[in-house]
């Protein structure tokens, strides 16, 4: 009995020396195994979160005004402005692809953060030297009806370009990299991440809510320059903050090319294509987990043909580092399935995409023409609207995190509350809500507007712009439900060697959405002309955006059905720890199999 219990003591010892340690195939700052005690959780997320702040701050104070900017001070007619800023719009929401996918294959994420917050510095300093250097000011003598100095628009636009590149480095990595600081394999550290993503968001919606509002007010009432000096500054302060953190921060080192593995796995699978699917999957092939680097996945029974590509034709004459064209492990075979898994969870989130850009461009449009004064002195800026959408995510964060999250806890004992799949669904129900209520509300401002006309002439109309409040409330709601599980689903359900990749896929979502609104609105355009009346005309108190919003939230709700199907039939991503393959059960989401 004596023996029994010292044997269960020193098994307690090693248990928590062994504790101290994280073995998720991390590093610390000088390349060691991390010490849990000093590295990472939210001692080094804080510093991440920190940084996020300031480039959202940055980036919606610039693309709220932005149409603005070339319009009233460069002077371009509206059209050629819009298309100006939905090429900025679509080459930043391109290029975290490209700076996700080199930041897993070469750099690693903290060098990558680093150097594009560096390149992002350099864009916001350069927009700021464009406002107070007299050679670069856009007017000589500041005679502003005069047109604006080339050279004020090349050195403008090379700053917008170069914050591009900047938000491409920035985006993808800086979120992952947080995320990184919390172990999958340890149970507190894993409820943690689970909160991060909603913080993350907090600290977003809060820059997105400054920028729209106090850079908006700054750049509308003080001066552009003034706005491009808080935000330089702001910037530089943070990348400060940034780089102290270094000493608690978990690494995750470089692997190569992520994509070439699952290009591996199709050869072999092709190769392989005339061999009966095994039917037990312990005959495939699987690395040791002593020999094996990262996480193993374990074997999973949905789309049976790659599992060809670890069939072991000749033991004794090939392995995988012998021939990786021709025989994957059962990890790389299931890494491919999760990503070829995605692909409809991704072609069914772009509908939601759509409705988000709305928020964006049409409810400020419709600003535009509503009272928008809140006091005697006082106008609110168009802009601003759109920050009552960050206050949405930042209540249905909140209350996720802190009532709904805790209470299903304790009566499901999922330690998520609901699975990542169904939050992402029921920010999908919201946006039905808003696009609805956006419909009544546009019908509503449109009588009004109908009433106002004098002449034949529409102008502003006395309906207060705080009408637009609900739809966007309800949208902001939506994303603190769908985009944050969508920040989460595609960081947990990518291979562990692609999630900067997989936080690009997530911003592709956005990205998507906004030029797919546009193909949208110039098919309806075209299709309504056609028939008679087009629901978009110059005049925004004579389109028809109710109806355009009831179309989206019948497209909304159709999709709904289709990605619920999809959902029930989701096989979430299982990791193991001490087998070397398995057949895995359907789960809420990343599983740590014993």
């Amino acid at each position: 009995m004596e023996l029994e219990m010292e044997r269960k003591k020193m098994g307690g010892r090693a248990e928590s020396e062994e504790d101290k340690w994280v073995h998720d195939s991390s590093v610390d700052h000088k390349g060691r195994v991390p010490l849990r005690a000093s590295t990472g959780v939210w001692k080094a997320s804080s510093f991440i979160i920190t940084i996020e702040f300031s480039e959202r701050l940055s980036y919606f104070g610039l693309a709220a005004n932005l149409i603005s900017y070339l319009t009233k001070v460069i002077h371009q007619d509206l059209k050629t402005a819009a298309k100006n800023v939905n090429y900025w719009a679509g080459v930043t929401t391109s290029m975290p692809l490209l700076g996700g996918f080199l930041a897993d294959a070469y750099t690693g994420r903290f060098t990558m953060v680093l150097f594009a917050s560096l390149v992002y510095l350099m864009g916001l300093s350069l927009l700021t030297m464009s406002q107070f250097i007299p050679s670069l000011k856009p007017f000589n003598n500041g005679r502003s009806h005069h047109q604006p100095r080339k050279i004020h628009e090349v050195v403008f636009f090379l700053a917008l370009y170069l914050i591009s590149v900047g938000t491409g480095g920035h985006k993808p990595c800086l979120e992952s990299f947080g995320a990184d600081q919390f172990d999958d394999d340890h149970l507190e550290e894993r409820k943690k991440k689970m909160s991060y993503f909603n913080w993350w968001n907090f600290a977003l919606c809060c820059g997105l809510v400054l920028g729209v509002t106090v850079i908006a007010y700054v750049q509308d009432n003080v001066s552009w320059g003034v706005a491009s000096l808080i935000l330089t500054f702001t910037m530089a302060t943070t990348i400060i903050i940034f780089f102290m953190g270094k000493p608690c921060y978990r690494y995750r080192i470089p692997e190569g090319s992520p994509l070439t593995p699952m290009l591996q796995v199709l050869v072999a699978a092709i190769r392989k294509r005339n061999l009966p699917a095994p039917s037990n999957p312990a005959v495939l092939y699987e690395v040791p987990k002593s020999k094996s680097q990262g996480r193993l996945l374990c074997h999973t029974s949905r789309l049976r043909f790659l599992d060809k590509a670890a069939i072991i034709e000749d033991k004794e004459s090939i392995s995988i580092e012998q021939n990786p064209w021709r025989l994957a492990t059962v990890t790389m075979v299931e890494e491919t399935k999760l990503i070829l898994n995605m692909i409809p969870i991704w072609l069914t989130s772009l509908t939601f995409g759509i409705c988000m850009a709305q928020g964006s461009t049409f409810f400020i449009k419709q600003a535009t023409t509503m009272n928008l004064r809140i006091a005697d002195n006082f106008k609110l800026p168009p802009a601003s609207i759109y920050s009552l959408g960050a206050v949405g995510m930042i209540i249905s964060v909140t209350t996720c995190e802190k009532i709904i999250v805790p209470m299903l806890r304790k009566a499901t004992g999922n330690e998520r509350g609901f699975n990542i799949l169904q939050r992402i669904g029921i920010g999908m129900i919201f946006s039905i809500a808003a696009m609805s209520v956006a419909a009544l509300v546009e019908m509503k401002r449109l009588r009004a507007a109908e009433k106002e006309t004098i002449g034949g002439k529409t102008g502003p109309v006395s309906l207060s712009v705080f009408w637009l409040a609900p739809q966007s409330i309800i949208l902001g709601m939506a994303d603190g439900f769908t985009l944050v599980g969508l920040q989460e689903y595609f960081y947990d359900q990518v291979p562990d060697s692609m999630r900067s990749l997989g936080i690009s896929f997530y911003l592709s979502v956005i990205g998507g959405g906004n030029f797919l609104s546009s193909f949208l609105i110039t098919l309806v355009d075209h299709v309504t002309e056609k028939l008679g009346r087009s629901w978009f005309v110059e005049d925004v108190n004579r389109c028809r955006l109710d109806n355009f919003y009831w179309l989206l939230a019948a497209m909304s709700g159709l999709n709904l059905c289709v990605y619920v199907i999809l959902a029930m039939k989701y096989t979430y991503k299982k990791v193991q720890r001490r087998v070397i393959v398995a057949d895995c059960n359907k789960g809420d989401g990343v599983e740590l199999m014993p």
